[in-house]
């Protein structure tokens, strides 16, 4: 019975043994065949730079922004009219040259093209023939005068030459002035140096917004050849509704973006508020000056503004940049961890979730109040964030 009982001992320690070494194998087995990725935080997701290119992963930093009490706005984009012109002709011919096209800027002064007609020949004619018409006038008034002074001559003769020298004089000089007019010097005509050509000139600096005529057309003093923008006078129209009007203040700073291009953002500033309703709209209009960048601006472009009620500065960051789950709002911030694979010899950088608390959107950005700290002038992931978020869900899921 002994024996028996001590048969039985045996193989149960044997047993033991072998359910111990087993269970130590599989931990073992376990152990080596973790990866990083299951020893991460549950809110880290990492990517690696391919990935990023791919989807378009693009990192900014969460920026100051005013976007608490603000009004939206309509407008339009306009220059004064005294800032607008037409480059005319005070005289009629035919369009011999041309220098300029649409989106040339041109100077005050500067030759935008020139016309021919044979009237500017007859007209410096006129002008000489007036010249030596008066020097003849001139040496027989000395003549009658004589005449005159020595009782050998009418005084009725000596007036007439007198009214004849007058009259010319005056002819010539309202010839010198038309020619002046034209754009030629009178002292540089002569016999030999007529000029066949007018010049027509820009009557202000800025950008060629049209051209009407080309090579070979006529044109007349009511005709343009071209129109001139002067785009540094550019002010931005505002259309407030009367509910808001209260709100609206000279100074007040204003965000604006371009209805066809939401990505450009420009500034501005409240300088005049209208008095009256514009229209049937029941609209006032809020004249701004736009400040700082007007490159890609032109008169008559509509726009999408942002008046800002107060000067209170929110951390906000682009739309793209916050991701939703689960009924909460996260931004993916740049973490320092990396994780290297030696087989594929790949690093992955590593971003971390951090939940938030979304304010007020205008303009594409979105304040946001994180609910834990992060560091200052941290790295956000501005666009491609919804990638981030996929990865960080799938490897969830898949642990």
């Amino acid at each position: 019975m002994k024996f028996k009982l001590n048969i039985i001992i045996i193989i149960l320690l044997t047993l033991l043994t072998n359910c111990s070494k087993k269970t130590d194998e599989k931990t073992e087995v376990r152990k080596e065949t973790e990866t990083p990725t299951e020893n991460r935080s549950a809110n880290i997701a990492s990517v690696t730079k391919e990935q990023m290119n791919a989807v378009g992963i693009q990192l900014g930093k969460i920026e100051m922004k005013e976007l608490t009490a603000t009004v939206k706005a309509n407008g339009a984009l306009s220059v004064p009219n005294n800032n607008k012109a037409n480059a005319t002709s005070l005289y009629g011919g035919v369009i011999r040259t041309l220098t300029v096209q649409v989106g040339d800027y041109v100077r005050k002064g500067q030759v935008i093209a020139t016309i021919a007609n044979p009237e500017f020949i007859q007209l410096q004619e006129d002008y000489l023939t007036a010249g030596s018409n008066i020097t003849f006038a001139e040496q027989e008034y000395r003549r009658q005068k004589e005449l005159f002074d020595n009782n050998a001559g009418a005084k009725k003769n000596l007036q007439n030459a007198e009214a004849q020298l007058k009259t010319l004089r005056t002819r010539r000089a309202s010839l010198q002035r038309q020619i002046q007019m034209m754009g030629i010097s009178p002292g540089n005509i002569s016999n030999g140096n007529l000029k066949s050509g007018l010049a027509v000139i820009a009557p202000i600096s800025g950008t060629v917004s049209n051209v009407f005529l080309k090579l070979g057309s006529y044109i007349d003093v009511s005709s343009p050849v071209i129109e001139i923008v002067d785009n540094s006078s550019l002010h931005l129209d505002l259309q407030i509704f009367e509910k808001d009007l209260p709100s609206i203040k000279v100074g007040q700073h204003i965000h604006f973006t371009l209805t066809n291009n939401p990505v450009a953002e420009y500034d501005a500033e409240v300088y005049s508020i209208g008095a009256a309703f514009e229209n049937e709209t029941k609209t006032i209009p809020v004249h701004c000056k736009v400040q700082g960048n007007k490159s890609g601006l032109i008169d008559g472009m509509n726009v999408t503004a942002v008046v800002s009620l107060d000067n209170q500065l929110m951390p906000a960051v682009p739309n793209d940049a916050i991701t939703s789950s689960e009924g909460k709002d996260y931004i993916f911030v740049l973490s320092n961890k990396t994780i290297e694979y030696t087989k594929e010899n790949k690093k992955e950088i590593s971003f971390e979730r951090v939940e938030v608390v979304k304010g007020t959107s205008a303009m594409g950005y979105t304040a946001i109040t994180p609910i834990k700290s992060v560091p200052d002038n941290v790295q956000v992931a501005v666009k491609g964030a919804f990638f981030i978020n996929a990865i960080l869900t799938n490897s969830g899921e898949e642990e």
